[in-house]
Parts: C-alpha cells; sequence; structure tokens
C-alpha cells in the first residue's frame, strides 16, 4: 500500500468524525519527509489555528499508531487557501463559476496548460470556459488543478 494512502486511511475517519473534509494528503522530501495535510470544515467555515491544532494532535496520535514511515517525519496541516488545489471530480461541481488553472499529464491540441471558468463535472471529464469555448478535459489525466484569482481582481481603477 502507498505510503499517501496508508496516512489517508489511518486520519481520515477520525477527521470527518471531527467534522472536516481532508482536501489532500501530500509528503515532500527523502531523509526528513514533511506531510502535510490539507482539510477544510464540513460547515464551510474559514479554518482557525484552533481548527489546525485540533488536527494535527488527532492525525499524530493516530499516524503513531499506524506507523506509515520508515524514517523520521514532520507534520504540516493547513487550509486549503485561496488558491485551492482541485483533487476530486465534487471540488469541479462544488466550483463551479470559479477560475482556474489546470495542468495535464498529456497534450490535448497541442496544450497542457488551461485557464479558464469551471463549468462542472460530467462522465469522467471536467468541464471548462477556455477562450470563449466550454471544452472538456480528462480528469485522469489531470497533473494538477487550482482556483485562481481573475486579473482584474486588484486592478480596480476606480478613484485612480
Amino acid at each position: 500500500m502507498e505510503l499517501i494512502e496508508k496516512v489517508t486511511n489511518a486520519v481520515e475517519p477520525a477527521l470527518n468524525d471531527m467534522g472536516y473534509d481532508l482536501v489532500r494528503i501530500s509528503v515532500q522530501g527523502t531523509t526528513l519527509q514533511t506531510l502535510q495535510i490539507m482539510a477544510e470544515r464540513k460547515d464551510r467555515r474559514d479554518m482557525t489555528v484552533d481548527d489546525c491544532s485540533k488536527i494535527s494532535q488527532t492525525a499524530s496520535a493516530l499516524l503513531d499508531i499506524a506507523d506509515p514511515f520508515a524514517s523520521k517525519w514532520v507534520l504540516e496541516v493547513s487550509s486549503p487557501g485561496i488558491d485551492r488545489p482541485l483533487v476530486k471530480p465534487a471540488d469541479y461541481e462544488r466550483f463551479s463559476g470559479e477560475q482556474a488553472k489546470i495542468e495535464l499529464a498529456h497534450e490535448i491540441n497541442g496544450r497542457r496548460r488551461f485557464k479558464g471558468i469551471l463549468k462542472g463535472f460530467k462522465d469522467g471529464y471536467v468541464q471548462m470556459d477556455f477562450e470563449g469555448q466550454v471544452i472538456q478535459l480528462p480528469f485522469n489525466d489531470i497533473d494538477k488543478a487550482k482556483l485562481t484569482f481573475p486579473e482584474n481582481i486588484f486592478n480596480n481603477k476606480k478613484g485612480v
């Protein structure tokens, strides 16, 4: 069983019971591995330092028991933030209407990177308005995806 899967199996049920959704688990490093657990509240309220602390304490205890790491590791707990990663098919439905960047593992019509407005998820494909045309991107081919800010959000010329 892969390390990410072992960690997920060890912590996700407890996080669900505590009122959190697991967004993503990632592991970086080789000598000293850093485990990042990204979570959000099920009620969709803002995550607080207290929320991260509760998750950290629970995850640490569960991972001490499951012992999925072969060497030393460090735990980091965070919220998704404003450039939230899009990981599950449900994310593309939930954030339909929002701007996102998607990078594919393989090219489609000579492109791997797409930036546009999410239009949902259907039959294994992410729907996106890309340059005025709705395109379908195969979910299983997505390498990275995240929400982004529209470029003009900080360029408000009012009163300048």
